[in-house]
């Protein structure tokens, strides 16, 4: 892994894996960054270009005077498709990640190839009871009160304290989280402690933005049908923030798209089952590589 930083108003860090074909670009979730895929881009930078990038805000790339909003990362996404993926790229989103993904695909089909949406932030599954520590989390998107919960929560646990936290919320099993893995995260969220006062504010902004957007079911359901990409979606069953039932309806209002439930894991199955992950995406890269090569 290469350690990059390109300038689009501001710099933006990204991850570069290396490798040849196709390019994927790894869009992470709220409150993420390059590191989340740390266990699955080098097995698939064995049959693709591999580009993780840190959003505004996130990772290591810095707040600065831009905004940390769903719709501002949807654009910084946009400018960093078209200074370093040189061509189409397949989007491959968690979460959050997977929102930023559908928007650009939906509004600059130009650049996407495809997607890979991995429990894509979309609207609650009206049936879906919320996980009493999810509810919690709206707790971040309140003026004043959102920053200093966060300061707080970060005293109290320290980085390693916040990663196992983060963890055991998006993981069916944490323990299945490879040991290397687990301590980029922790080296990351020290830095980020330690030299980024700015990354408070940032969640809070991504979280907010987030909340707004998913309030809009109509819009979300519009956006989606704009999408000309060919997809593949990955949910866990024991997702705890992206509700099983909400992925279900997604897969029914596309059928088709191609989607793939994943038994007893979370919402990051990128961590919690790397080789399984891997394996689907490949396959399904090489049943689309056609339709991909196409646009």
């Amino acid at each position: 892994m290469r350690s990059c930083t390109i300038d689009l108003d501001g710099p933006v860090h990204y991850a570069d894996f290396g490798g040849t074909g196709p390019t994927l670009v790894l869009v992470h979730g709220l409150g993420g960054s390059h590191v989340n895929w740390m266990a699955v881009a080098p097995a698939l930078a064995r049959d693709a270009r591999v580009l993780a990038v840190d959003l505004a805000g996130f990772g290591r790339t810095p707040l600065g005077e831009r905004s940390a909003d769903v719709h501002a990362n949807r654009i910084l996404l946009d400018r960093f498709l078209e200074g370093v993926a040189a061509g189409p790229a397949v989007l491959v989103g968690n979460s959050m990640g997977g929102l930023v993904a559908m928007m650009e695909a939906a509004l600059a089909p130009e650049r996407v190839a495809g997607l890979v949406l991995v429990a894509p932030a979309q609207p609650r599954s009206a049936e879906a009871r919320m996980d009493g520590r999810v509810a919690a989390l709206f707790l971040y998107a309140l003026p004043v009160l959102g920053e200093f919960a966060l300061r707080c929560r970060a005293r109290l646990l320290g980085p390693a304290g916040q990663v196992r936290s983060t963890l055991a919320l998006c993981c069916a099993d944490a323990s299945r989280v490879a040991p290397e893995v687990v301590e980029a995260h922790v080296a990351l969220a020290r830095e980020r402690l330690e030299r980024m006062p700015w990354a408070s504010r940032a969640f809070m902004e991504a979280a907010r933005s987030l909340i707004a957007l998913l309030a809009r079911r109509s819009w979300f359901d519009e956006m989606v049908q704009r999408i000309t990409a060919p997809t593949l979606l990955v949910q866990g069953d024991r997702d705890r923030l992206v509700a099983p039932a909400a992925s279900r309806r997604l897969a029914e209002l596309r059928p088709d798209w191609s989607f793939e439930l994943f038994a007893d894991v979370g919402h990051v199955p990128q961590l919690e089952e790397p080789a399984r992950f891997v394996g689907s995406v490949e396959r399904w890269l090489a049943a689309r590589a056609p339709a991909a090569a196409s646009r």
